[in-house]
């Protein structure tokens, strides 16, 4: 296996975890957010928590994975990412800690004001968690202020923040979340909740079809992209300055004009909420509610799809973007990585399946009632 290859597949394999990490713990994010709106009495707002009381904390190693892979496998990126994205990166993990605390002393107490006040924490655990990482794929978008000297000594400067562009990241990842979230909570509940969570469905689905389209414009028209016109062989041990790049003639839809077929990634994206709608109509919450992961995954998909082969773009200097082909590891490091992945991932995505097999069926307020100190 060449080396080539190797950086191809370790980019197929990122974009999965990220992917997998945005479905799997994405309705987690979606159920904070509509803790305070949907649940209306203490016992629901328990029937929501629980629904996805035991899957959660595994749900959140898909976080791990990631960034442990993209230590390990693209070093660089990692370096730069984690330096120059610091303050949104620290937001985000502010927000997930208050998750576990969360989950676990709310039911403590009967007290009314205490559980509101938790209530209160694992909203926030929800909302600011997808805020950043909103924020995280716009300034991914946009380009991040880094540059590298002769020496591969990183550089940082002032972000030029492209608001309408962030903005509307930020609100396409919460009404992601929250569709997503919304369509769990109808295969998990039932009765009242269930026709609340088959209304929350209804209507942001259309709101997803809204941002995702409302985004591609203003990337469209606000943003800079780029293409690689000379560079050494991908097959070669290089750094990212050992490239030239221009801005591209289309910006980030240079990958779709130079491969139109493509373009079906995008066009599904746009029509999975329509197929949650569908399903939803039917009554088939599974079906709507893996439509709606796909509309998450479809979108991510999209991006990594029109930043192709950029990584992590540079707003201060272009040729220090990095790129897939110049911000991994060696050949060894990737090639043992992929043998352990090969071994592990299977596990992993097997028992995943199992513990929702297990785990699946109803949760009702008569469950939570008689089960008062065994559930969260």
């Amino acid at each position: 296996m060449d080396y080539e290859l190797l950086k191809l597949i370790w980019w197929g394999l990122v974009a999965f975890m990220v992917i997998g990490f945005v479905i799997m713990d994405g309705f987690d994010l979606g159920i904070g957010i509509l803790l305070p709106f949907l649940a209306k009495t203490d016992d629901e707002r328990r029937v929501l928590l629980n629904s996805v009381g035991p899957t959660w904390e595994g749900n959140q190693v898909w976080l791990i994975a990631g960034a442990g892979a993209l230590f390990a496998a693209w070093p660089v990126v990692y370096a730069a990412a984690f330096s120059v994205l610091y303050v949104p990166f620290m937001f985000l993990l502010f927000g997930l800690f208050l998750r576990p605390v969360g989950f676990d002393y709310r039911s403590k107490l009967p007290s009314a004001k205490w559980r509101t006040n938790w209530d209160r924490a694992l909203f926030v655990g929800g909302l600011l968690p997808t805020m950043m990482l909103g924020g995280t794929l716009g300034f991914m978008i946009q380009g991040s202020p880094f540059r590298f000297d002769n020496e591969m000594h990183i550089f940082y400067g002032e972000f030029n923040l492209n608001l309408p562009l962030l903005v509307s990241t930020i609100v396409m990842a919460i009404v992601l979340m929250v569709l997503h979230g919304a369509a769990f909570l109808q295969t998990k509940t039932d009765g009242v909740l269930r026709d609340r969570a088959r209304r929350t469905v209804h209507i942001f689905a259309y709101l997803s079809v809204i941002s995702m389209v409302l985004t591609a414009v203003i990337i469209t028209k606000t943003v800079t992209g780029y293409v690689i016109t000379e560079q050494v062989s991908p097959n070669a041990v290089i750094t990212p300055l050992m490239k030239t790049v221009a801005i591209a003639d289309h910006g980030w839809l240079e990958s779709y004009y130079q491969k139109p077929l493509l373009l079906i990634v995008p066009l599904l994206a746009l029509l999975m909420p329509f197929f949650t709608l569908l399903f939803n109509l039917r009554g088939k919450a599974v079906a709507a509610f893996l439509a709606t992961g796909s509309t998450c995954a479809l979108m991510l998909l999209t991006v990594a799809i029109a930043l192709f082969p950029f990584v992590l773009p540079s707003s201060l200097d272009p040729t220090s973007s990095i790129t897939l082909w110049d911000g991994t590891s060696s050949k060894l490091t990737l090639l043992i990585m992929f043998g352990i992945v090969l071994v592990i991932m299977p596990i992993n995505l097997f028992y995943t399946t199992w513990v929702y097999r297990v785990m699946r069926g109803k949760v009702t307020t008569q469950q939570v009632k008689e089960n008062g100190h065994g559930l969260y």
